[in-house]
């Protein structure tokens, strides 16, 4: 056994917060953000040690619909069998642990009444997370493609309200929906200190808009069809409720390979290609399309290429 596979070994079990998450999963499979909830920690914390154990093949992780849920696996090899088990001793009897227990059984009792949803989950931290797509560059470009002030318009999925606020700041009046209440309640908060009053929040569906027939001269979605289950539905949604003449504005990444998205950010789709959402533009009766992809808004990380798509309603 050499010396370096024995440091692998120390510097995994070593850290306490690790031996937490590994006694938390022995016990249950459980997703990021259950896990954010029994250790209070912040995502990028968990996913930071989630990353080791599972480099480690301590952990493994298996798709359930938009989420990423982490299983503890037991090691087959003595050193490691043998260094776990003196990890477990090491923290008996620490109150850490014990209380992680405790928060365990709550969440569990919860699970049932929130129904897995990522958003309510890390709706309080989303603008955080959000941030690593280096998203404000490309949020500009997309705004460029509204036509003039005073139009109505609908920001689909708006989340914390980021690009809604942008979109009344250029003097739209906007409908802002989002199906997560958690999403709602914080773009609410930051509307009210923001003190604007041109923006309206509803709940519902990208799918199924809780919007009339032509109610807007505009739809966008932001990083928005990743998440759903098919893009389709929800472009022909935006379709629906634009008028005559009216724009829909889709803006997300480019087809790529970047699986940690899906255990990060609980994404459903590694992107999409320009043809797929052509298609689904068309599909939807809107004409003149166009999507210009961008890479320069996310240069220096490991980020795909963005798109922006853009197509209108015949008059």
């Amino acid at each position: 056994m050499s010396a370096e596979f024995l440091q692998k070994i120390f510097r995994t079990l070593g850290d306490p917060t690790r031996v937490r998450i590994l006694l938390l999963l022995e016990r249950e499979e459980l997703a990021v953000q259950e896990l954010m909830d029994v250790l209070g920690m912040a995502q990028s914390r968990v996913s930071r040690h989630l990353g080791i154990l599972r480099e480690a093949a301590l952990v493994r992780d298996r798709r359930d619909g938009t989420f990423a849920l982490y299983r503890f696996v037991a090691p087959d090899e003595d050193a490691w069998r043998d260094a776990w088990a003196l990890a477990r001793r090491a923290v008996a009897g620490d109150p850490a642990p014990e209380k992680d227990q405790i928060a365990l059984a709550r969440v569990l009792a919860a699970r049932g009444n929130r129904g897995h949803s990522f958003f309510d989950a890390v709706g309080g931290e989303w603008d955080a997370l959000r941030k690593v797509w280096g998203d404000e560059l490309l949020r500009a470009r997309a705004l460029t493609h509204l036509v003039p002030p005073g139009l109505v318009v609908a920001d689909v999925g708006t989340g914390t309200g980021v690009l809604a606020l942008e979109l009344a700041g250029l003097g739209c009046r906007v409908i802002a929906v989002d199906s997560s209440t958690a999403m709602l309640d914080a773009a609410a908060r930051k509307i009210a200190e923001a003190g604007c009053g041109d923006i309206e929040l509803r709940e519902g569906d990208a799918e199924h808009l809780p919007l009339e027939d032509g109610e807007v001269d505009a739809a966008y979605a932001h990083m928005v069809l990743q998440y759903l289950e098919a893009p389709e539905p929800a472009i022909a949604e935006m379709a629906r409720v634009i008028r005559p003449g009216g724009h829909v504005v889709l803006i997300d990444f480019t087809r790529h390979d970047r699986a940690w998205m899906q255990q990060e950010l609980g994404v459903r789709h590694l992107g999409f290609a320009a043809e797929e959402i052509e298609a689904a533009l068309t599909g939807a009766g809107l004409t003149n399309v166009c999507i210009d992809r961008h890479r320069e808004a996310t240069r220096g990380a490991d980020l795909p290429e963005t798109f922006i798509a853009r197509a209108q309603k015949p008059d």
